[in-house]
């Protein structure tokens, strides 16, 4: 896991976040709709902590890790510089296959929005199931972020030049099979892994979970500059519009497979 340190440490997660509104702004909407009122939340592999920061504001008590020393750092300012440093339990440098500094069933909800991203192995993603799954309270929530195979073959063909190896149909051809894939271009996006979308829903399901919802995150990583250009253009209420419209299209599933990202919704059996 030292290539994800190593990436993030270069990369603004918290800023990308603000560039791209739409990926947070539904996982939010829908986040909050499933959420219990109250309740102590672990944000597991949480990046900089936008989501826990933003749930700390609505009064939630959050604990937080992840991998990234940085990251864990950042947060820690965020919360301090938002007044709601009190709201959290705890910043911890974390691996979300092994948690073992948490008891189990110690979460009434559980939040993993980053680290199925990264997880190659078979075998590790089972682990880092199975370690949300033993941290959830029974009949708990949680709410688990997924990249789709289907969405990197295509930005692959649309932009070959930018997601090398996948500059070829023989390497696209083997991305689609196994769904592992590492840029060529040191200092770009890290080892990562994509899931067919068909097989999230039994995936989960098999290890313990009740599917809730299931949803695309971020259906409007189709638009280019350009389009986000002429909407901008419009006006805040113009882009407050699209981004309702994008919220309510998300639980379509019809349009999983072109969202850069999506979120899965289920109860902990």
């Amino acid at each position: 896991m030292s290539e994800v340190i190593n990436y993030y440490n270069q990369f603004d997660e918290w800023g990308r976040l603000d560039r791209e509104p739409i990926e947070f702004q539904v996982n939010c909407h829908y986040i909050k709709k499933y959420l219990p009122r109250t309740g102590s939340i672990l944000d597991n592999g949480a990046g900089p902590g936008k989501y826990s920061v933003a749930l700390a504001q609505e009064g939630y008590h959050m604990t937080l890790t992840d991998l990234t020393p940085k990251f864990v750092d950042m947060a820690k300012s965020k919360a301090k510089e938002r007044n709601v440093e009190g709201q959290f339990d705890g910043f911890y440098e974390a691996d979300a296959r092994a948690l073992s500094l948490f008891n189990s069933e110690q979460f009434d909800a559980t939040l993993m929005l980053g680290p199925m991203y990264h997880i190659q192995q078979e075998e590790d993603r089972l682990k880092a199931i199975a370690e949300l799954r033993r941290v959830t309270k029974r009949d708990g929530l949680v709410f688990v972020a997924f990249m789709p195979r289907v969405r990197h073959i295509l930005t692959s063909l649309l932009n070959p030049r930018s997601w090398k190896p996948n500059d070829n149909m023989e390497a696209i051809d083997a991305f689609s099979r196994s769904g592992c894939f590492d840029h060529s271009n040191e200092g770009r996006f890290t080892g990562a892994y994509y899931f067919e979308v068909k097989d999230i829903k039994p995936f989960m399901e098999n290890n313990g979970f009740e599917t809730i919802n299931f949803i695309g995150s971020n259906v409007g990583a189709i638009l280019n500059q350009e389009s986000w250009n002429y909407w901008e253009g419009k006006g805040e209420e113009e882009v407050r519009k699209l981004i309702g419209l994008l919220i309510e299209r998300a639980e379509d599933p019809h349009v999983l497979g072109i969202s850069s990202h999506l979120l899965y919704i289920g109860r902990r059996k």
